[in-house]
Order: C-alpha cells, then structure tokens, then sequence
C-alpha cells in the first residue's frame, strides 16, 4: 500500500490547528495524511480538506478523510475511512468505485473478516491501548490482540493491510510490528512531543528499521 506504513490521523489542540498537524507531519517525512475532524459540520471540514489535500499534492502524499464520503471526489482526496457508523464499505465503493481507497476499522478478527469481503483496501485496527482522540472506545487490543487478529487473518488468506492505532508511543512500535501488523497510525503522540516534525523524523527510521527485520 503506498506511503501507507505510518499513517497521521489530523488532531486539533489548544497548540496546533488541523493544518498545523498535516504541515509537520509532512515536514517530518510521514506521507499518508487522515483528516479526522470528528462532530464537525460539512462546511467547515471542506476549506481544510482543499488545504490539506494542497499540502499533500506538495509532498506527493496519500490523502485521505475520515467519514465523509460525499467529499471525495469535490476535494480530489484519494480516498476514504470509514468507522463502524459510517457509511458501509459496500455503499462507498458503490458511490466511489474502483480508483478510491477505502479503508475500514476494526477491532475483532470478525471485522476484519467482513470488511474484507465488503471490499476494504486496507484496516486500522485498534486500540492497542486506551487513547484520548477518540469516544466510545472498543476494547483494548494490546499485543496479543494484533497477533491474535493477524494470525487468524493469514490462516484465512485475508491479505489486506492491516494498521496498528489507538494510543500508541514511540516505545510500543517494535513490539507492535513484531506481531506481523503491516503499519502504525498515530495522532496526538506527535503533537504532544516537544518537537513534532523531528518526533516524526524519529519515528519514520524505528518503522523502517523493524520492517527490513
């Protein structure tokens, strides 16, 4: 899945705006950009999605947003990811077709089950721990959930992408790409750092030097 291995999830605090998020991620050598603007109207997501996808045409970055299919063809994103209330995967590639990638979220090996044969491109599956960026938790994954998660899916030949998120720190990915998961997500871990583009930066070599082992 290209530029998909580390994956920035937009996060907005009292610090840095959406596009503040997307620019130092960016900045910091990450190239698959969700913009998540959760309980946002439609009218205000849209003039940071043109920006965003602006931003990540810059950098030759996927783009992609969370929920709002209606958006991605007006905004010329990539594509689409949908949660377990968001539109169904099948409606989106009906509406979408073929040349957009639409990714699901899991947290049980049956979800992944079914978001394979509804016709996901790839899934974040999660929480490996419990996170602040998100409401209404499903339950904690931790590592033995992922190998559990992974090795039910290779048993059953399901080859799609599968990405670790919910909570993760620059400590957890060794462990977490160890279990066979194909890439990270990550959000408020790299604003709460001291420095995010070089946190960034940090955590692009840790994923490239677990992959090549």
């Amino acid at each position: 899945m290209r530029n998909g291995t580390l994956q920035f999830i937009t996060h907005y605090t009292e610090q840095y705006t959406y596009l503040d998020s997307v620019r130092m991620a960016l900045e910091g050598g990450c190239r698959w950009v969700q913009l998540r603007m959760k309980d946002t109207p439609i009218e205000e997501i849209l003039p940071i999605a043109i920006e965003t996808k602006k931003l990540c045409e810059s950098y030759d970055a996927t783009f992609i947003i969370d929920d709002h299919v209606e958006l991605i063809q007006e905004v010329q994103a990539e594509g689409v990811h949908l949660g377990k209330k968001d539109v169904p995967i099948a409606e989106a590639r009906r509406i979408l077709g073929n040349k957009y990638i639409i990714g699901g979220t899991a947290n049980t090996y049956e979800d992944v089950k079914n978001l394979y044969s509804a016709g996901a491109d790839y899934i974040g599956c999660g929480p490996f721990r419990y996170t602040t960026t998100k409401k209404n938790l499903n339950p904690i994954l931790g590592l033995e959930g992922y190998k559990n998660i992974i090795q039910q899916a290779k048993k059953n030949s399901i080859n799609l992408p599968i990405i670790a998120i919910g909570g993760i720190t620059v400590e957890d990915i060794p462990a977490i790409m160890a279990t066979g998961i194909n890439g990270i997500a990550l959000s408020g871990s790299i604003l709460r750092a001291s420095d995010p583009i070089e946190e960034m930066k940090k955590i692009i070599s840790i994923i490239k030097k677990e992959a090549r082992q």
